[in-house]
């Protein structure tokens, strides 16, 4: 299952990142989110680190659904799905496989959207980065596990964008609140309040019920109507 994992993850990313035109719109979407708050801000002013922490977990949500919806098109276009799951290897792979190639296409979206939420939000790093930093990880792993499994689910569908992040956002909305707590703390100049370790506990075992539900799940989402 690893070794499929890993072969199809190096596959979609050399696809993805040949064609470039999908990721530099997920990477638009976000930057114009940011940018756009930033605009309601005076002269001089800055964000509520929270707030700030809003704008880049809403950027990141919006960039997942687009990196999913790409990464399960690239068999749909040509019809080559049916042909992994004849593979002799457990199904559970692909999932595995589209969730780390999605993973690292979110880090690498990120990474253009946090420098962007310090200069265009006003913010500065703050003196405790290990909370923000484990939030970063536990909620990027969490929408990479989720984001695999129901982009499987959105697979051959008419509207598949649309119904992706109708069934996506309600259930990584908790996540999202762990990772707004903990990101804040990346923002803030003050010590960051107690109460870190129960968010940390919250996203990491939404982490464990989405990989659970990916692994149980998967075979029978992504067979769909084949």
């Amino acid at each position: 299952m690893l070794k499929l994992a890993l072969a199809l993850c190096a596959k979609d990313l050399r696809l993805i990142l040949g064609r470039s035109a999908g990721l530099a719109q997920a990477l638009l979407l976000g930057l114009l989110l940011v940018f756009l708050f930033s605009l309601s801000l005076e002269a001089g002013d800055r964000l509520s680190p929270q707030a700030a922490a809003t704008m880049f977990w809403l950027a990141s949500a919006f960039c997942q659904v687009l990196v999913f919806n790409m990464l399960y098109a690239l068999e749909e276009e040509n019809g080559s799905r049916l042909g992994l799951l004849t593979l002799p290897a457990p199904p559970q792979g692909i999932w595995l496989g589209k969730a780390l190639a999605g993973l690292l296409l979110l880090l690498a979206a990120q990474a253009v959207f946090l420098p962007a939420t310090f200069v265009f939000l006003g913010q500065r790093m703050g003196e405790s980065l290990v909370p923000a930093l484990s939030g970063l990880l536990l909620t990027d792993a969490g929408m990479a596990a989720s984001g695999s499994l129901l982009g499987a689910l959105s697979v051959g569908k008419a509207g598949r964008e649309s119904l992706l992040s109708i069934v996506l956002f309600p259930l990584i909305i908790p996540l999202l609140l762990a990772g707004i707590q903990l990101g804040s703390a990346g923002f803030n100049p003050d010590p960051p309040p107690d109460g870190s370790q129960g968010w940390i506990g919250l996203a990491a075992a939404f982490d464990a019920v989405f990989l659970a539900a990916g692994l149980a799940l998967f075979p029978f989402v992504y067979s769909g109507e084949d």
